[in-house]
């Protein structure tokens, strides 16, 4: 059974918005339709009882998969088997409690599903072992011997790939025993950041007395009060600034657990180590930081620009978020209307994407909007065999709501087409590629819209949220990987990472990508102090690459039509099928090349010439 990654999703923060509706007051073509999971509970009830009774049966396969193609084949096809249950299983329970948290009985079959695919995994844990005692020719002889055993080929060779970097038995068990110490950092981190870090009080805009917290922070930085902002950004920096050593001492922890499990597993960095699991070239990385430091100027033209139109001395970080242009009045969008602007945004895919979302909405994948004990957030529940994938939403009427619904449908639409394409054991997909699609249909959305803008400020409103979406999710996130490769090399060549150092190391980072006109000030240098990407161990990268392959092909769909429509649907329905730099090079990106990291610098540099060109008109 494949190790299935039980959350693919991407959470907001909702608004208290008064009042919510018990989910039965919901009309059901608003509520997903979980009925083509199981019809019923006793349904699942039934499946849950036969993978149970299944598990027993692995132990007849201990050590008979090099004996023949067909005793390889048929342990695989039965592990197979399990997965697809207990995946179905797990979706089932998870849907139906995210829908309604207060219902205790589908937080139980969640926890019992969690307990058993444990079981299974636990089970089935001799069989990349086995494969891998087998002499290489031996193991791809008997795949190559046996049609049914064939389209385990990319999953044998990568298997195969990792051999020089899986220990043996008792070592690989002493690692995976040192699993929780590894985490132990991190959810240290969460915990104090989450629950017991104590922020100071200030008064808002109307002269109120408030708690600073995470969510009034980021509500804050949006605020037309520079004033508020000002005392805003340095209340919530406060304590970070006052705890800069025990952060240091967590991030430090997290940090050489990363570098002991590369050591014990013969890489020779953590990043190595990290990009190796998706076969991702180091190349790609610097690649990445190197084009993103030769093409800032985009970045440092914009700053200059808000400090122009802002009418301020000093621009400070603070000043980063706040729109220069907003829309006359707040317009609202209905969940009806919105899928129509979508489906005419995405129409550039051609009509059988459009019939798949259309499918889609009429078949009730979605759960739209926000009901007494429903998860906060949106996501997209990712690839299950067999079972299309569903859509959580929590829908306020607002344009980010119908951003948020296509970039989601994105996601739905990759693992749709990934599902009726791939067999099971490519029925899923890298996340180095998660967010390409995501950000493609953002991208599209926000193309139909700037084209579709009636007035100049709408126009100007529209450019800004573009700007805005390069600056955070491209340049943003570079600079986050930047500095993440900048604290690894020197704790990886023996330098100490104190409060001082990490802090003077993100200042100049952050100096460089900001340019001249941004002064920083004290605070802003303990933001790596706040960051969780900093403990998800050379993560944060694949935003800024995602960013730059979606931003890429979709300026090929609407320039050159069919043929690189043709090239990114294949795309979508290869799953896993290949590694994720072949699968976009064949979709038209080679993230090898500078292309299309300069396309992105490219492309904000011209939305700047074009606000300029409507505010000096």
């Amino acid at each position: 059974m494949r190790k299935y990654k039980f959350s693919n999703s991407i959470k907001f923060y909702n608004q208290e918005i008064g009042s919510l509706p018990n989910r039965k007051e919901i009309e059901e073509k608003y509520k997903w339709d979980l009925s083509d999971i199981y019809k019923t509970d006793e349904d699942w009830e039934t499946d849950f009882k036969w993978v149970k009774e299944k598990i027993p049966e692995y132990d007849k396969f201990i050590g008979t998969l090099a004996k023949d193609a067909n005793s390889l084949y048929r342990c695989l096809k039965f592990d197979e088997e399990v997965g697809i249950k207990i995946e179905r299983l797990h979706l089932y329970a998870m849907l139906n409690y995210d829908g309604d948290m207060n219902i205790t009985k589908y937080q139980a079959m969640d926890d019992r599903i969690n307990n058993l695919f444990t079981q299974v995994s636990t089970a089935g844990s001799f069989i990349r072992p086995e494969l891998m005692k087998m002499p290489d020719e031996k193991l791809l002889d008997m795949i190559n011997s046996k049609p049914e055993l064939k389209i385990y080929k990319h999953f044998v060779k990568n298997l195969l790939r990792s051999k020089a970097h899986t220990l043996d038995e008792k070592q690989e068990m002493i690692l995976s025993l040192s699993g929780e110490t590894v985490q132990a950092s991190y959810n240290t981190f969460s915990i104090f950041t989450n629950a017991d870090l104590q922020f100071p009080n200030l008064k808002d805009e109307d002269g109120k007395e408030i708690n600073m917290s995470h969510g009034r922070y980021y509500a804050s930085m949006y605020s037309k009060n520079r004033n508020f902002r000002e005392r805003a950004f340095n209340a919530y920096y406060e304590p970070y600034k006052n705890y800069k050593n025990t952060f240091s001492s967590l991030l430090n922890g997290n940090i050489k657990s990363n570098i002991f499990t590369a050591k014990s597993r013969n890489y020779k960095s953590v990043r190595e180590c990290s990009l190796d699991v998706n076969n991702i070239p180091l190349s790609v990385y610097d690649n990445l930081i190197k084009t993103a430091n030769e093409n800032l100027t985009p970045l440092h033209k914009w700053a200059s620009l808000k400090k122009r139109l802002l009418n301020v001395k000093e621009l400070k970080p603070y000043d980063v978020y706040v729109s220069l242009f907003s829309e006359n009045k707040t317009t609202t969008y209905s969940y009806e209307e919105s899928q129509e602007i979508i489906l005419e945004a995405l129409k550039p895919l051609g009509e059988d994407y459009i019939n798949s979302l259309m499918k889609a909405f009429k078949g009730r994948w979605l759960d739209v909007f926000e009901t007494k004990y429903k998860r906060n957030g949106a996501y997209s529940s990712g690839t299950t065999f067999g079972v299309h994938p569903y859509v959580l939403l929590n829908w306020t009427s607002l344009l980010n709501d119908v951003f948020t619904l296509a970039h989601e449908l994105g996601h739905n639409m990759h693992s749709y087409y990934t599902g009726l394409n791939q067999p099971y054991p490519y029925a899923n997909y890298s996340i180095f590629v998660a967010e390409v699609a995501s950000t493609f249909n953002e991208s599209l959305l926000l193309n139909y819209l700037i084209k579709k803008s009636t007035n100049q400020k709408e126009k100007l409103f529209l450019l800004e949220k573009y700007l805005n979406n390069i600056t955070s999710t491209f340049y943003r996130q570079t600079m986050f990987a930047e500095y993440e490769m900048k604290i690894y090399d020197l704790a990886e060549n023996g330098e100490a990472l104190t409060a001082d150092n990490l802090s003077q190391n993100y200042y100049n980072l952050y100096k460089k990508y900001w340019g001249s006109e941004m002064v920083l000030g004290e605070n802003k240098k303990y933001t790596w102090a706040r960051i969780p990407h900093f403990y998800y161990n050379y993560y944060v990268f694949q935003y800024a690459t995602g960013f730059s392959a979606s931003e890429t092909l979709s300026e090929k769909v609407l320039n050159e039509g069919k043929p690189a429509v043709d090239k990114y649907l294949k795309f979508l329905k290869s799953g896993s099928s290949d590694y994720p730099i072949n699968l976009l090079k064949s979709a038209g990106v080679d993230m090898n090349t500078p292309s299309p990291i300069i396309a992105t610098t490219n492309k904000m540099a011209q939305i700047i010439d074009e606000i300029e060109k409507l505010i000096d008109s």
